[in-house]
């Protein structure tokens, strides 16, 4: 299989990270992106010239613009991008900031949009390429305490679905990588925490068991570079694909509540048609 060029922003650890190694491995070439750059002078080190570090934050549209092009002009050609950038912003709704929804928002939404806004002429140019937008599971379900990391992901999944549709085309494929939980850094460090308030204490409380019991179940950041390979090179690709065993049947009792619901209330439905 021909050789492919990847942009990954977010390649300092988890995902981005494992994917840049797995493409590297077996001869592909990519551009990775970090804040700080300097994370990936081991990979720099490692791979030579297949590998470029750039130093990029997704929420300043210009230097995306201008990364994007840079790294274009380096290797000549883009075929895979993988908007993988983000972080998780815990708290319930009530407790956000207005600085805390808005920076959410900014990373997750508009970083992932200008990164595929500068780079769609490139590949609309050559006739061809692949998005690959990391969602969630919590991109299409929903739990208490992350709701605004929800909303953020929802709005990916969203714009993700109207652009597969637009470049379609153009030969370019779009595919919304929805991870359940895995043994990244998304519930570490790199997550930020509103302030509690009394109220939701017992809340709070639940929701911590419950990610602590899922973490015991964490998937392996490491195997899902097979998954991603099998999706990059297929033919077809999937619009959506989960990541990990729970997804599946977390969305399933999901989508069956929701139809249920929707059945339940459309005699009211057809009412406010007139």
């Amino acid at each position: 299989m021909p050789s492919k060029t990847w942009f990954i922003t977010g390649t300092s650890r988890g995902f981005g990270r494992e994917w840049a190694v797995a493409a590297l491995e077996r001869g592909d070439r990519v551009v990775g992106t970090a804040r700080d750059a300097s994370t990936l002078d081991d990979l720099a080190e490692q791979h030579g010239d297949a590998f470029l570090a750039l130093p990029l934050d997704v929420t300043d549209r210009d230097a995306v613009f201008a990364t994007v092009a840079q790294a274009h002009e380096h290797f000549g050609q883009l075929d895979i991008i993988v908007n993988n950038a983000g972080y998780g912003q815990f708290g319930m709704i009530e407790e956000l900031s207005e600085a805390e929804a808005r920076e959410q928002i900014e990373t997750n939404v508009f970083g992932a949009l200008w990164v595929t806004q500068a780079a769609l002429p490139f590949l609309r140019a050559q006739g061809g390429g692949h998005f690959l937008q990391v969602s969630s599971i919590g991109g299409i379900s929903a739990f208490p305490g992350i709701g605004m990391y929800h909303a953020s992901k929802w709005a990916l999944e969203g714009f993700s679905q109207a652009l597969a549709q637009e470049v379609k085309d153009f030969g370019i494929h779009v595919t919304l990588i929805e991870p359940g939980g895995f043994s990244t850094d998304w519930g570490g460090s790199s997550a930020r925490h509103a302030e509690e308030h009394e109220a939701y204490a017992a809340m709070h409380e639940a929701s911590n068991q419950r990610r602590a019991r899922g973490a015991s179940a964490a998937g392996d950041p490491t195997a899902s570079a097979a998954a991603v390979l099998k999706i990059v090179d297929a033919d077809e690709p999937p619009l959506r694909c989960f990541f990990g065993k729970a997804p599946f049947g977390i969305a399933e009792a999901d989508y069956e509540s929701r139809l249920a619901t929707w059945r339940e209330w459309q005699p009211v439905a057809e009412l406010a048609h007139g």
